[in-house]
């Protein structure tokens, strides 16, 4: 019988899960499950345990938990909000310890209103810290892998439209957050921690879009369109509460010409500098091409 400790991996077809699967294989000394809903298209390697559940139904999971001793949870955040007391309560009845894939901007202060995504991820954050679990929380920077929302225009037109071109923040690759999850899911040096991982510089939306060019061979340009209409396109085509989108919109024009934020977090975790942008738009080129 496999004494390994079992992780159980949530989010494990996704970027950063599918990473942190990788990553605990190539660490080994640990029995990997990987949660999905739709187990025969998981392709994952043979040694990877894949089972069935999902997380907005938290009755759907107790197989996947049992004989888990730590979870790592990417929570689909707004989808399944409601039931997230439940979840959460599960989870920590299974698994000793939960590493979540937070966000940065979620305030230590529960007493500071927080509305939207970070309102979620907070909420979250509240309820694994009082579920009895040994708990990380990853507050993730933006996310480099945001702008494969961008592919579909860059194939067909090497257009990107969006909101606030100056909108300037320090993209994470998931690789990163993975190793960090690792080291969070396998030793004992972040319990209680609440590390912000960021990518090395801050690029804006304009010079995010000419780094994918730059990695697919071809000029690639950001186009401003107006708040309204990119409000419209949030609720009608993405589906979100008109709340969410304004609190979206209002986040992202208070990081026009940002220039703080970077920090330094990665590399003093995992001892190699975190990964730039313009090296994951290199590992990502064929999405765009």
């Amino acid at each position: 019988m496999d004494e390994s400790p079992a992780i159980l991996v949530t989010g494990a077809t996704g970027n950063v899960g599918g990473q942190v699967v990788a990553q605990l294989r190539e660490r080994g000394g640990v029995h990997v499950r990987a949660l999905t809903r739709h187990p025969a298209g998981a392709d994952l390697p043979d040694d990877v345990e894949v089972v069935a559940g999902d997380l907005s139904e938290p009755e759907s999971l107790d197989d996947a938990l049992n004989g888990v001793d730590a979870v790592f949870l990417v929570f689909p955040t707004l989808q399944a909000d409601a039931r997230a007391p439940e979840l959460v309560a599960r989870l920590a009845k299974h698994a000793r310890r939960i590493v979540y894939l937070s966000a940065d901007g979620v305030p230590d202060d529960r007493d500071v209103p927080v509305e939207g995504i970070t309102g979620s991820h907070a909420a979250i954050e509240h309820l694994v810290e009082d579920s009895g679990a040994e708990w990380t929380f990853l507050r993730s920077g933006g996310m480099a892998t945001n702008t494969l929302g961008w592919a579909a225009e860059i194939r067909a037109t090497g257009v990107v439209h969006g909101p606030y071109a100056g909108l300037s923040r320090s993209l994470v690759h998931e690789a990163d957050l993975a190793a960090v999850a690792v080291i969070a899911l396998t030793e004992s040096t972040l319990v209680g921690a609440k590390p912000v991982l960021t990518g090395p510089e801050i690029l804006t939306q304009v010079e995010q879009a000419a780094a994918i060019g730059e990695a697919v061979g071809h000029p690639v340009r950001y186009e401003e369109i107006p708040r309204d209409a990119m409000r419209v396109r949030i609720i009608d085509e993405w589906g979100w509460p008109p709340a969410t989108a304004d609190a979206a919109l209002d986040a992202w024009e208070a990081m026009v010409g940002n220039r703080d934020g970077v920090t330094s977090t990665v590399e003093g975790l995992t001892g190699r500098p975190a990964r730039s942008f313009r090296a994951w738009a290199v590992d990502h080129a064929a999405d765009f091409r």
